[in-house]
C-alpha cells in the first residue's frame, strides 16, 4: 500500500465523517492492510481535521478488554486522537448531526489528566500514577465510519480508533486516593441499567493501558510520532458499550446527568 492509497483512504474516512456516510470495511477491500498502514491512514485522517483548525488535546486507547481483543483476534490495544472539536460539555445534549455521529455507542471510562509528559519506552503503571494530576469520570461516545461496525483491528485503527466525541465529568480526584482497578462503573439509560464494570477490565489496571500507550508511541519506528503536552488520556471502557439513539440520555448513576464518581 503506497502513500497515495494511504492518503486516499484517509480522505475517504474524513469525507465519511463530514457526510455521515459509512464505508465498506477497509479490510474487506484491502485484505493485506497492515496495522502500520492503518495508523498512517489514521494520521492522514487527523491531518485533514487539523487543516480545519482542530487541535489535538489528548489520546484515547481502545481494545483494552480481553473480550474485545478476542472479538478482533488481537492481543494488544489500539489508540486514536482526541481533538478540541470532539469534546462536549458535561451534562449537555449531544446532537448527532452537529457532531457528525452515525452509529454511536456510549462507554464509561476513567480519564487521566496528566501533569507531566510520559515518554516511553520503559514507562510503568507506577510512572503513570505519579505523572497523573487528576482522574475524572468520562463518557466516550464511540462511533464508526465503517458499515454496521463490521470492523477488524485495522479498520478501527484507521478510523481514529472508532472515536466520536467525549465528555469529562466535573469531578477532579487525586488518583492516588482511589483503588483504580476496583472502581465500579454503572451506566443507566432512562433510569435502567445499561452496563457496568470495573477498572480492572482495562488491561488489568487503567494505568497499565496509559503506560502501554506511552511505550508504544515511544518505540522507534512507530508510524505516529510521540507528541507531548496533550494532557487527556482515555484508557478504554470499564464496561460494555450501550447503544445510543437520539434523545436517550445515559447517566453514570441515578439522578446524575453527567459522569460522576461516588463512594
Amino acid at each position: 500500500m503506497d502513500a497515495h492509497l494511504i492518503n486516499a483512504l484517509g480522505d475517504e474516512l474524513f469525507n465519511a465523517l463530514r457526510s455521515r456516510q459509512t464505508l465498506a470495511p477497509l479490510t474487506r477491500r484491502y485484505p493485506q492492510i497492515t496495522l502500520e498502514q492503518a495508523y498512517r491512514i489514521s494520521l492522514h485522517f487527523l491531518q485533514r481535521r487539523e487543516a480545519l483548525g482542530e487541535q489535538v488535546i489528548g489520546k484515547k486507547i481502545g481494545v483494552t478488554s480481553r473480550a474485545v481483543q478476542e472479538m478482533l483476534d488481537v492481543h494488544q490495544p489500539d489508540f486514536g486522537f482526541l481533538t478540541n472539536a470532539m469534546q462536549v460539555e458535561d451534562g449537555c445534549d449531544v446532537s448527532l448531526a452537529r457532531y457528525n455521529l452515525i452509529q454511536p455507542r456510549a462507554e464509561g471510562e476513567i480519564a487521566f489528566i496528566l501533569g507531566e509528559d510520559l515518554q516511553g519506552p520503559g514507562i510503568s503503571a507506577e510512572d503513570v500514577l505519579a505523572a497523573s494530576q487528576w482522574v475524572v469520570p468520562c463518557f466516550e461516545i464511540v462511533d464508526s465510519r465503517i458499515d454496521n461496525w463490521q470492523i477488524r483491528i485495522q479498520d478501527t485503527v484507521a478510523d481514529n480508533a472508532s472515536c466520536g466525541v467525549f465528555a469529562l465529568g466535573t469531578q477532579r480526584i487525586d488518583p492516588r486516593s482511589l483503588d483504580l482497578a476496583a472502581v465500579h462503573m454503572q451506566m443507566l439509560k432512562n433510569g435502567q441499567p445499561a452496563g457496568s464494570g470495573l477498572g480492572s477490565a482495562v488491561q488489568g489496571h487503567p494505568c497499565a493501558a496509559v503506560a502501554w500507550l506511552a511505550n508504544t508511541r515511544g518505540r522507534a519506528g512507530h508510524p505516529v510520532p510521540p507528541w507531548r503536552n496533550h494532557s487527556v488520556r482515555c484508557p478504554g471502557a470499564a464496561g460494555a458499550r450501550g447503544r445510543r439513539r437520539p434523545y436517550q440520555p445515559v447517566h453514570d448513576r441515578t439522578g446524575r446527568n453527567q459522569p460522576a464518581f461516588v463512594p
